[in-house]
């Protein structure tokens, strides 16, 4: 080996590992941040993944955010003093988009795809950001391609709801709580086996309780659980429609899920009387399973698009016959927050289709 190649394999040595490090890190979640400043040096943004959390035990709490060295918002933000880290929610990809270069805006006109207010430094805030930092430069250093930018937080702006949207993989996404999870095999297997024991054990009463592993093993420890439509062919399926006196005798698969719930228990209670609950289970899916094998009946407050559940049982839809208070979809918007001329048109159009339809179903 010559001098010149024994020199020459550490760079590509360098090189294998930094393209290692960047997959490996593209696996690594993280929120999406829109890092903005304001002051002498101008208004300026960019969307950054790297800003964590330093100390909360300093005189203020640090964090610190990472900026590529040629970007001009780092010259600006260290120039300023200032910065606001904007944490976006899920539906607030737009703007990340915006001030990463990707839809061809420049400058301060980034800034025209939301509404900003400012807090302590100054610093532009995102309105409805799910929370932000207000901070105030305290050190910075340049490490590599990037400033490490320290700062110190003066105020703190959280929306008290929503999720964050992450990046991870190159692609945004939004996370999922391990106990809302619904694995299919649950789907498959578990409204057979139910089935297969009330068979065996008539008169058994049973509680379904749906949730991640950790959850059921603390359930376990608990002590608080023990283990952790009509269906085609019903009786009831041979009428056109069905009244809520006729179904009080089957027992009721309940979509034990907020608003549903009060709703369909609603239904019962409007006209004097009072269902008899088999089951209860927070998935849809789950509900037409127990329904396809026999275990009951559910109230829907729309047709399902088809008649099969997860495991290939048959199921059939019925209209109730009785007059009851009708749910309501409803449009929301923020109240005192004008809006633009595109939801004015979807609101619009949802009044037009929604009016389309209910006249068809009264014709």
């Amino acid at each position: 080996m010559s001098a010149s190649q024994a020199t020459a394999q550490p760079a590509a040595s360098d090189h294998a590992l930094r393209q290692r490090f960047l997959l490996g890190m593209s696996h690594a979640a993280c929120t999406v941040n829109v890092v903005t400043t304001d002051g002498a040096a101008g208004r300026h943004g960019i969307t950054v993944s790297a800003m964590v959390s330093v100390s909360a035990d300093t005189p203020q709490p640090t964090l610190l955010v990472c900026i590529h060295h040629k970007s001009s918002v780092a010259t600006a933000l260290l120039e300023n003093g200032v910065f606001c880290v904007n944490v976006l929610r899920d539906d607030q990809s737009h703007i990340s988009d915006n001030f990463a270069g990707r839809r061809g805006v420049r400058a301060a006109a980034r800034f025209n795809c939301t509404e900003w207010t400012t807090q302590v430094t100054g610093a532009p805030r995102v309105v409805d950001a799910l929370v932000a930092f207000d901070c105030r430069v305290t050190a910075s250093e340049r490490v590599g391609s990037h400033f490490v930018v320290f700062g110190s937080v003066q105020d703190i702006f959280v929306a008290g709801g929503g999720a964050p949207l992450i990046y991870a993989n190159r692609a945004y996404g939004v996370p999922r709580r391990f106990h809302q999870r619904r694995h299919p095999r649950g789907f498959y297997v578990m409204p057979a086996l139910v089935a297969r024991l009330t068979k065996l054990h008539p008169g058994i009463a049973l509680t379904l309780l749906e949730a991640g592993q950790d959850h059921l093993i603390a359930s376990l420890k608990r002590s608080d659980m023990e283990v952790a439509l009509l269906p085609d062919g019903h009786p009831l399926g041979q009428k056109p429609s069905v009244a809520y006196r006729d179904l009080l005798h089957e027992p009721l698969v309940l979509l034990d899920l907020e608003p549903s719930r009060s709703y369909f228990m609603s239904l019962f209670k409007s006209l004097g009387l009072e269902p008899q609950v088999g089951f209860h289970t927070r998935s849809l899916e789950m509900v037409r399973g127990f329904v396809g094998h026999g275990l009951g009946y559910s109230i829907l407050a729309t047709k399902p698009a088809n008649n099969m559940t997860y495991d290939g049982r048959a199921l059939l839809a019925r209209p109730l016959s009785d007059a009851v208070k009708n749910s309501r979809l409803v449009l929301a918007t923020l109240a005192g927050r004008k809006s633009s001329p595109m939801p004015l048109e979807f609101a619009a159009h949802c009044r037009s289709f929604f009016g389309v339809t209910q006249r068809l179903a009264a014709d």
